[in-house]
């Protein structure tokens, strides 16, 4: 809806495992959200909003994971029957979404 997706992080990240790394677009990338990250034991792999003045360790090669993931989702996307959810039961759903 209308709010930030960094508000929603705090339940995203409740059940981060230890040694773990976080891949996250420019939206979640607030000292509070890294400090979260790194009290749970896991790195922050973030890349950093261009105003901000402290720039943080990054990698590109580990942020292509992401990237690959949030296509994917746009191409499902583009699929109209599960971009409008016109099955509404749960397996005509999830065998539109699996094939």
């Amino acid at each position: 809806g209308q709010v930030a997706d960094c508000r929603a992080a705090d339940m995203l990240l409740d059940d981060l495992m230890p040694r773990t790394i976080v891949l996250a677009d420019k939206a979640y990338d607030s000292n509070a959200i890294r400090d979260l990250i790194e009290r749970r034991g896991a790195v922050p792999n973030i890349l950093s909003k261009t105003n901000r003045r402290w720039k943080s360790c990054f990698s590109k090669t580990l942020y292509k994971g992401r990237n690959a993931v949030e296509r994917m989702f746009c191409r499902l996307k583009d699929y109209r029957r599960i971009a409008t959810r016109y099955d509404k039961l749960a397996t005509n759903f999830l065998a539109a979404a699996v094939t």
